[in-house]
This record gives structure tokens, C-alpha cells and sequence, in this order.
């Protein structure tokens, strides 16, 4: 069988290349990511190496060959080498003396084996040669990606209890990658999922986005309901809101919309800004993602009949989200960039009215009237603003 990595071209990277050189071939590995998902046949992004070497003896190597690199966590053995092609992580192997299920602390190894045998799941264990480009695999990794199988390495519990957001990182993988079900760590996976509860919200606020970015995790958030793991985590969510995330994934795919996070939290909470606050709240959203989320926890009770009304009142984005959360069609914004006012205070103080509430009153009934009538031309302003002149008792 031909071994997809021989055909891949990020192997073949200059900066790779010149890595592979400083370091040496026998004491890297291609691993992680990037193996699996060229052999799945999925576009690569980042390139993650392991090594032999120590942080301090990458870091020389490096230098030698004048490749520049940085202590992004040197604590856990890992250095980023800068490469013109971008950057990849350097990790030294390592074992796991102690963990705590919230943080580990780890030794440097010396056998690849022992290092697989210390991460999460078999299809991310497979470990690539820089120059044959032959893969080791030592716990079957190859065998649960040809069936497209998420299965943790050895015990499932006892991956779990060292790494409670291990419980997230198996529904977001299997919501990506996974056919077959895997009864032990479906199993694992329910009877630990309190521990979640430890987490840092970072940490779970990071891994529910990233599941819920992907194409169709529709099924997964229902799995993780019905196995009474979400509720640790959105205690909010009830079976009606599983359903209509299943129902806006298919919306959202009907008008060729990109998957949106925010917008598929939004439909698992009900619609209520004060439970949106207190959910961004609590996952440590950014301002932004907060902003988003309490706007369309406000779909309800708003007038959704002229899409380009609400997208000059809302922006295009926040207008799309309570579209397509209402079940309305969003095609007619989708890259309508709404046009500006061309009514401004000065020049209706310059018709004789003078500045204060009137002319901020005047603006605002000229500006509605404007929208309403689908954004005329300037010319079409210019009239409206005789007509509200005249009404307001000034001369036009």
C-alpha cells in the first residue's frame, strides 16, 4: 500500500528540511497532526516534531544551523523553531511522573514508545521518519484510523483522570474523525464527566468552540447530552436546544454559511440575554464572543421581515446569527455591506434649525424613514428632510 506521506508536500518544506539537518534524522519524528491527517487525507496546518534532543541541546543545534527559535514551553520540553515555512514545535520526548487530571508534571525519555504512550488517543501516537517517511505506530493507531476509530491509548479512565479535558478532546475528535463508536471510552467518558467541573474555563471554553466549529457536530453534542456530559458544562442546555443546533447545522449548510461557534452556542442556551451573560460569563468568552452571544440570545420579539433592515440595525454578522436562528433565509445579506447615511446634523442646522434635540430628532425620523424605504438615493433624502421640515414647523 502506498504510504500517503510519500506524496505529501510539507515534508518536502525547505524549513523541514533544514530542521531535519540541525537536529538530525534519527532524533526527530514527524508526529501528531500532521501524520494523521495526511494519512486520513486531510489538509495540513501545523507540523509538530519529537525528539531526543533537550530543549537546551534544540536550542543550540538550532542555533548552529542558524535557525532562531523560542522557549514557548520549555518547561514541558517543548521549543518553537522559527522556519520561513512557519513555525513547529520542538518537544522533547517525554513521561508523565505525576498528574493531577488539571496539569502534569513530566521527564524527559529516551524511548519513542515510552513517549506514545503518554498521549491521549492512538491516531495521534503515530510518529513519522523526517527522511523514509516510514510511520511507528505502537498501539494501533493505524488500524482505528482505517476505521475511523477514536480510541484512547491503554485504559481509558486512567487517560482521562490524568487529563480531565481529555473527556472534551474525545467527542471533538471523534466529532471530526470518528465512525465507529468506542464503547469503553463512550463508557469513560459519562462516568468521569463531573470532572470537567476541575477545569480551568479556558480550558473547556476552548475545546466546546473548537467542537463546535466543526462541520456537523450535530450528533456528538447529542451523544454528549444523552451520556449527561454537556450538562456539566452548559447545565443550561435541554433536549429541545440539541434539536435546533441539529436544525440550524443543516440551515446554516442549505444558504452556504460557514459553521459559526457562537452562533451554535447560542441555539444549545435558551434565548435570554441574562442566561447569555451568565454563560460568556463563565466560559471567560472574549468581548467580542460575548457581544455576539447576548445578541442573538435576543432574536425573539424582533422585527425580521426586511434582512437588510436588521443588518443596517444589527451588522451584517449579528443580523445572519438571529436570521438563521430563527429559521429566516440570510442569503440576502450574505456580503451586503450596508450603505451610510447620507444625512448628517450640520446640514440641517444649515436650514435654519438650530442645534439641539430638534435636529437630533429630525435626523433620527428622516434616517428611519430612509430605511424603511430600502436606502433611497440622496436625492430621495433631500425631500424626506423637506417633508419632516415642514412638519416639524420649519421652513424647507
Amino acid at each position: 500500500m502506498t504510504n500517503p506521506l510519500q506524496n505529501a508536500d510539507w515534508p518536502r518544506r525547505d524549513g523541514l528540511t533544514a530542521l531535519t539537518t540541525a537536529l538530525g534524522a534519527q532524533h526527530i519524528r514527524w508526529v501528531g497532526g500532521a501524520v494523521r491527517d495526511t494519512l486520513l487525507g486531510v489538509a495540513v496546518h501545523d507540523v509538530d516534531c519529537a525528539t531526543t534532543h533537550t530543549p537546551d541541546q534544540v536550542i543550540d543545534l538550532c542555533a548552529d544551523a542558524g535557525i532562531r527559535t523560542v522557549p514557548t514551553g520549555i518547561e514541558h520540553g517543548t521549543v518553537t523553531a522559527i522556519l520561513k515555512d512557519g513555525p513547529v514545535e520542538v518537544t522533547t520526548l517525554r513521561r508523565d511522573v505525576a498528574t493531577d487530571g488539571r496539569r502534569a508534571t513530566v521527564a524527559f525519555a529516551t524511548e519513542w514508545r515510552e513517549d506514545a504512550a503518554r498521549r491521549d488517543f492512538t491516531i495521534n501516537a503515530l510518529y513519522a521518519h523526517p527522511e523514509t517517511l516510514e510511520v511507528s505506530d505502537y498501539f494501533g493507531g493505524l488500524d482505528d484510523l482505517a476505521k475511523r476509530r477514536v480510541r484512547f491509548i491503554g485504559d481509558a479512565r486512567q487517560r482521562i483522570a490524568e487529563d480531565h479535558l481529555r473527556i472534551l478532546r474525545y467527542y471533538r475528535f471523534q466529532a471530526r474523525f470518528g465512525a465507529e463508536l468506542d464503547p469503553e471510552a463512550e463508557d469513560a467518558c459519562s462516568e468521569l464527566s463531573a470532572t470537567l467541573k476541575g477545569l480551568s474555563r479556558e480550558r473547556v471554553a476552548d475545546e466546546l468552540l473548537k467542537l463546535l466549529s466543526l462541520p456537523d457536530p450535530g450528533a456528538t453534542i447529542e451523544r454528549m447530552f444523552d451520556r449527561a456530559v454537556l450538562r456539566v458544562i452548559l447545565p443550561e442546555t435541554a433536549l429541545r436546544h440539541v434539536e435546533q443546533l441539529r436544525e440550524l447545522i443543516e440551515r446554516e449548510a442549505e444558504q452556504g454559511f460557514a459553521p459559526d461557534p457562537i452562533r451554535r452556542l447560542a441555539t444549545l442556551l435558551p434565548p435570554s440575554p441574562d442566561v447569555a451573560e451568565g454563560v460568556a460569563a463563565r466560559l471567560r468568552l472574549s468581548k467580542a464572543q460575548r457581544a455576539q452571544l447576548v445578541s442573538a440570545s435576543e432574536r425573539l420579539g424582533h422585527d425580521v421581515s426586511n434582512p437588510r433592515v436588521l443588518a443596517y440595525e444589527l451588522g451584517n454578522a449579528f443580523a445572519i446569527d438571529r436570521l438563521l436562528l430563527l429559521g429566516e433565509d440570510a442569503a440576502a445579506i450574505a456580503g451586503w455591506q450596508a450603505p451610510t447615511f447620507p444625512l448628517k446634523g450640520g446640514a440641517i442646522v444649515a436650514r435654519g434649525v438650530a442645534a439641539g434635540p430638534d435636529v437630533a430628532r429630525i435626523l433620527q425620523l428622516v434616517e428611519k424613514r430612509w430605511v424603511s424605504e430600502g436606502f433611497p438615493s440622496e436625492a430621495r433624502v433631500e425631500e424626506l428632510l423637506c417633508e419632516e421640515l415642514e412638519r416639524s414647523g420649519f421652513s424647507a
